[in-house]
């Protein structure tokens, strides 16, 4: 039997660990606050509001404010994050949304806040009021720790630990369970075909829910006019009905689009049904399913499935990693799961989802390992495990031959066995100065240059000593960003030198548009002959000295 806690445990460690800064609204950040976040939300009907806990526990709001929806206790929207006080500290462990929106959370133990739309008491206190702060959901949920939260368009449902639910809020097509069409104003215990089972998951489509029970076994209820419950049929349903049509099968995990389902087996197998008007059944047609059909079956195991209530887009990422998408994809109905680039399934929903909304409560936490091109960069210059010390004006310099070889051409020759260089502990460097050197194989590890226009210029002359021809471009950018009156000249000189034609042209031209005040330089009459008579040649021909 599948537990809720057993189920949790699953959905963490399919977790893999994104950048917030693709999501557009998180670029209003500073680099300083984009480090502080541990956990983060994108939601609302233009994906322009969020709220993110920061590694202290601190809790944060900005964007539109859409019916009171970050509870900052006024209707005002804010680019500038604003502290949500009221929930500092509460160690938020579940967290949806819904198209008012409203905002349902639970905390680490246990209790239930909301805030935002509420003109169906989708908030849970009884009224029908919006709610400006976020508010304690109290009635039948004191006495219960309530695990996982979910939100539909304006219904909200909550799950305890011991695998009681509890729904309330909209209630036109019976997507509270109650038996009735009537709004629930508080929390209710969904029971009929629940009554006695253990809940361990659940989803909420637009005006639909689902859920899942300890057996594996499927429930659904509420608006059923595209087949969303997975019925067969499109007849609204008042209570919970099983899906006979998965007896056998046991489900870990279901989501939710707007009108459709997608349930992930136990085995890895994946089934879709409901509305397809997008193809996010991921069929390859776009006729609606009334009952669960198995898709990606040519596919490797399923390790993870996506979709959101307020789009039409669908997910899933497989056991080696890869990821697919399908469904309303930015405009583009994709009928067949598209492999894509991503190494997680949230990043479909920031670069193709409309709106591009999260769809769970993302966590941002730092894993506690390096990249690859992290431990490089660590490396560099480490006498601990170097192997080779370069000596350049007296100082010393450490690297790793394996590396040097791996990366320039000009190394991967010098270090051959009939090299005397292969046998040297230590190389002494004169024809280029530390920082150049320096720079350069700090470049080798990191991929980055960091200098001066005055010392980009010796590296230029390195990059093409050893043919390092990215080098050179890197060297040629440096240089046109730092260009001034004063050493204009001697960057055209430089780049003359060094047969850096497309630098030699811009540096010409600058010269060239500021050339009264670039004559009267010491780089100017210091110029050699030659190259000052080509340059007076080239600028006349211009018309550069025309009156």
């Amino acid at each position: 039997m599948l537990q809720p806690a057993d189920r949790r445990n699953f959905m963490r460690h399919s977790n893999i660990m994104v950048d917030v800064g693709k999501w557009p609204i998180f670029t209003l950040l500073s680099p300083q606050e984009i480090a502080s976040i541990r956990k983060a939300c994108v939601f609302g009907t233009s994906a322009n509001e969020a709220i993110y806990i920061t590694h202290n526990d601190e809790v944060f709001v900005f964007g539109l404010n859409c019916s009171n929806c970050l509870g900052t206790g006024d209707n005002q929207s804010t680019i500038v994050p604003k502290k949500l006080e009221a929930l500092c500290g509460k160690k938020i462990s579940s967290l949806s949304y819904g198209s008012g929106p409203h905002v349902l959370l639970c905390t680490e133990d246990g209790e239930v806040y909301a805030w935002g739309h509420n003109g169906y008491s989708q908030l849970g206190n009884g009224a029908t009021n919006q709610g400006i702060t976020p508010v304690q959901v109290c009635t039948n949920l004191l006495i219960k720790r309530v695990v996982e939260v979910a939100c539909g368009s304006h219904h909200s449902m909550a799950l305890s630990a011991d695998g009681d639910l509890y729904a309330w809020g909209y209630n036109n097509c019976g997507q509270v369970g109650s038996g009735s069409t009537a709004n629930q104003p508080t929390p209710r215990r969904v029971s009929n075909c629940l009554q006695g089972k253990m809940v361990v998951s659940i989803a909420c489509g637009q005006t639909s829910s689902m859920a899942i029970v300890n057996n594996g076994e499927v429930y659904g209820w509420g608006y059923n006019g595209n087949g969303q419950l997975g019925l067969g049929n499109n007849g609204n349903q008042l209570t919970p009905c099983r899906l006979a049509a998965l007896h056998g099968v046991c489900i870990l995990q279901i989501v939710c689009g707007y009108a459709h389902t997608l349930a992930l087996s136990d085995e890895g197998l994946l089934y879709a049904w409901g509305a397809n008007t997008y193809g996010q059944l991921g069929t390859g047609n776009k006729s609606n399913q009334l009952s669960p059909l198995q898709i990606m079956m040519e596919k490797e195991r399923v390790v993870e499935i996506a979709a959101c209530h307020s789009a039409h887009i669908s997910a899933a990422r497989t056991q080696s990693g890869q990821v697919y998408m399908w469904g309303q994809c930015r405009g583009q109905s994709v009928v067949l799961p598209h492999l894509t680039h991503f190494s997680c399934t949230d990043d479909v929903f920031a670069c193709f989802a409309t709106p591009a909304v999260m769809w769970r409560l993302l966590s941002v936490e730092q894993e506690d390992y390096l990249t690859v091109a992290e431990s490089l960069r660590r490396e560099f210059d480490s006498p601990e495990t170097s192997d080779l010390k370069f000596r350049v004006d007296g100082k010393y310099i450490h690297v790793h031959k394996a590396v040097l070889k791996i990366r320039c051409e000009h190394f991967r020759t010098m270090f051959q066995s009939y090299w005397n260089e292969d046998m040297k502990e230590v190389i002494e460097i004169d024809q280029f100065s530390y920082p150049v050197y320096r720079a350069f194989l700090e470049y080798l590890y990191t991929d980055c240059v960091d200098l001066p226009p005055e010392d980009a210029i010796g590296l230029l002359d390195l990059a093409t000593s050893y043919c390092e021809n990215r080098l050179k471009k890197l060297c040629q950018h440096i240089i046109k960003r730092g260009i001034t009156v004063e050493n204009a000249f001697s960057l055209l000189s430089a780049a003359v030198r060094y047969d850096a034609e497309d630098l030699e042209e811009f540096c010409f031209k600058f010269c060239v548009n500021h050339l009264t005040d670039v004559t009267q330089t010491t780089a100017f009459w210091q110029m050699d002959g030659p190259l000052l008579k080509e340059f007076i040649a080239k600028a006349s021909k211009c018309g550069a000295f025309r009156n």
